[in-house]
């Protein structure tokens, strides 16, 4: 009977063990993610106040670049505002293992497929700034050098996010395979790699 109870209480100390240590992973994706949209919001409240101003100052190629940032910086204040309000209405959610999983990896594909999209940006920049060379046309000079700017600010900023993803992913990962039996407070579940 000792036996008996002393395997109870170790198995019950180990799962909740397990599940505070995957609402750890699940409050990093969080923080990681809202921290994130924080950073594109101010790039594009940047974007959008500069962008303003020197289209109101500016002419000729310089006026279609600020044109062109202040477009894009609203938005990424867009894009910030709807992946803040996502990830807020998550905070705090108790997920088994399973869901754990299934939200890292949905979060590692958005950054890794919005990683594509910005090189495909500043290759759409380099053609645009390249024609408006070959046509001394202002406006796809100054168009295609903010593209240019753009899209390399979020090949840096999605890559960043990506990678810091990646490794809470990794570590979620590793610990799921170290420890398959999960509890959130209700059920007790086990992870079996298939």
């Amino acid at each position: 009977m000792k036996k008996a109870l002393t395997l109870l209480l170790l198995f019950c100390c180990c799962t909740a063990f397990a599940q505070d240590s995957l609402q750890y992973y699940n409050q990093k994706r969080y923080t990681t993610t809202t921290s994130g949209m924080k950073v594109l919001g101010s790039w594009g409240i940047a974007n959008v106040a500069v962008g303003a101003t020197g289209w109101a100052t500016t002419n000729g190629s310089t006026k279609y670049f600020y044109q062109m940032n202040t477009i894009w910086g609203a938005v990424n204040v867009g894009a910030a505002i709807l992946g803040y309000t996502g990830a807020q209405k998550t905070k705090g959610d108790k997920l088994s293992a399973a869901e754990s999983l299934t939200a890292q990896k949905k979060i590692e594909r958005i950054f890794l497929i919005n990683g594509v999209l910005d090189v495909a940006y500043v290759a759409t920049g380099v053609y645009v700034n390249h024609r408006g060379n070959i046509k001394d046309d202002d406006k796809l000079k100054g168009y295609g050098s903010s593209v240019i700017m753009q899209g390399a600010f979020l090949l840096l900023f999605d890559s960043i996010m990506y990678g810091t993803h990646k490794s809470n992913g990794n570590k979620l990962r590793n610990f799921l395979a170290k420890n398959p039996v999960t509890f959130n407070g209700s059920s007790v579940g086990m992870l079996i790699k298939l």
